[in-house]
């Protein structure tokens, strides 16, 4: 937020940019922060941990401009322009553009990937999504099928067309899911390079919340995009999974381990 405020003050001022932060009831010093700059950030409490998909919902809501831009709070600007990467949408048929992300050491994240059918999943649950490019981080512009919600450009009508980020996700998927039904209905998805965001990780999460997440993400989104068969073979695979590292951690007596996918295991 203070990264964006300190570049964008002008734009703040002129009212050509809002920025507005979705506060899901949180247990850190947020709103005290976000209280120096109230001037210049308009702040929505949700009143709970909604989630990531609801909580943006109910944010957008209160946006008057013709774009959306989804931006992680554990994000930091670092070098671009949103603008650039809003000139984009001069071509009608882009409803939306993901920006370049990277981690705090600098590493370029998978930021973009494609759809996530039961060959995705198999090589996501291998370990092989990044190597066999189902998840990955381009050098240049280019059209994917889907990019990530942690800096995420987006047409507003169309938002609202697609009645926001489906709320059947919590957190996790949800970015993918959007992208999907954007592109049924003719959109193009598009990455950009223009504007760069660093990465924190994991700020509103640890990682047994986010692989359980990530399950439940994947399994709801099979069934609503795949249908019924893709739905059982996605949930065999997961669970196949789930299994297979509850064993290895009971036998290398890693808690994290047999905890971690329990709880997974629970969510299908």
């Amino acid at each position: 937020m203070q990264s964006l405020i300190k570049k964008y003050s002008s734009n703040i001022n002129a009212k050509e940019l809002e920025i507005i932060v979705a506060d899901n009831k949180s247990l850190d010093d947020t709103l005290e922060k976000t209280d120096k700059y109230k001037e210049k950030v308009r702040i929505v409490e949700n009143g709970g941990n909604l989630g990531y998909a609801k909580g943006n919902n109910l944010a957008s809501k209160k946006a008057n401009g013709e774009f959306l831009v989804f931006l992680n709070p554990d994000a930091k600007f670092i070098e671009g322009d949103l603008f650039d990467v809003i000139s984009l949408f001069d071509d009608a048929d882009i409803g939306i553009i993901g920006g370049k992300i990277i981690s705090l050491d600098g590493k370029k994240e998978l930021s973009c990937g494609k759809f996530y059918n039961p060959l995705n999943i198999l090589l996501l649950t291998l370990g092989l999504e990044e190597s066999l490019g189902v998840r990955f981080a381009p050098n240049k512009k280019q059209k994917v099928d889907f990019v990530s919600g942690g800096f995420l450009f987006i047409r507003k009508k169309l938002f609202e067309r697609l009645n926001g980020f489906d709320e059947n996700y919590f957190m996790y998927v949800e970015d993918s899911d959007l992208c999907y039904q954007a592109k049924k209905r003719g959109f193009k998805v598009l990455y950009s390079n223009k504007a760069t965001v660093q990465h924190v990780g994991q700020g509103s999460s640890n990682r047994t919340f986010a692989i359980v997440n990530i399950y439940k993400g994947l399994l709801y989104y099979s069934r609503k995009n795949g249908g019924k068969v893709n739905y059982f073979i996605v949930k065999l695979m997961l669970m196949i999974k789930a299994r297979l590292l509850v064993l290895v951690g009971r036998v290398r007596n890693n808690k994290y381990l047999v905890d971690t996918y329990t709880e997974a295991m629970k969510s299908l």
